[in-house]
């Protein structure tokens, strides 16, 4: 078998460590990354915004200073585990938000009100043919694209699902189905009039 020139990989040396210093008693640990930027400013902003149907992810990027959207979930996390000594953050975004669902609710009405021109061409043999008109195709697909939205952010307010539920906390309401026993019961009625009407 002939030899080849290369050489198969060496193991590592093991490095000598030094041994560790001993830990000073007033040493602190560093954090890394930036400190959160909280403050009850932003927090007020963050909910006059969110109740103006503004997504979270939009009002973080759009104002200068303003943290990531992460870090707002973050702030509602600690002040959830705080519990009595939070400053309630996680209830008033959650407060801030249910109203922006109907401030989403009722631009719906306002898009569905205004009409919208724009300019829609059809090409044909002849050439190519201009109109103006109003665009009911864009505005359905706006209109419906919030209204889904609505539906799975509040499903009980905005969704399509209809049950059969009594008052909360109280006894299920209960249905029977006495159609097809009601109706078992005339046909048997009636076999039994014309057996007795044949006998």
């Amino acid at each position: 078998m002939p030899e080849t020139s290369a050489s198969l990989p060496r193991a590592a040396k093991p490095r000598k460590v030094a041994a560790p210093a001993p830990a000073k008693k007033t040493q602190t640990v560093k954090r890394t990354g930036r400190p959160s930027k909280y403050s009850p400013e932003i927090a007020k902003v963050i909910c006059e915004q969110l109740s103006e149907g503004i997504p979270l992810r939009q009002i973080c990027r759009e104002n200068d200073g303003f943290p990531a959207w992460r870090t707002v979930y973050d702030w509602m996390a600690k002040d959830d585990s705080l519990g009595a000594d939070g400053v309630g953050l996680s209830a008033s975004i959650a407060r801030a938000r249910d109203i922006g669902y109907d401030a989403i609710a009722e631009e719906c009405l306002l898009i569905a009100d205004t009409p919208q021109f724009g300019q829609k061409q059809v090409m044909s043999d002849e050439g190519a043919t201009t109109t103006i008109e109003d665009m009911l195709g864009h505005r359905k697909l706006q209109i419906e694209t919030r209204l889904k939205l609505l539906a799975k952010f509040h499903p009980t307010k905005y969704g399509d699902k209809l049950g059969l539920h009594g008052v909360e906390g109280a006894a299920s309401i209960k249905t029977e189905d006495t159609g097809t026993s009601r109706l078992f019961e005339l046909v048997r009625n009636l076999e039994m009039k014309t057996r007795a009407g044949s006998a």
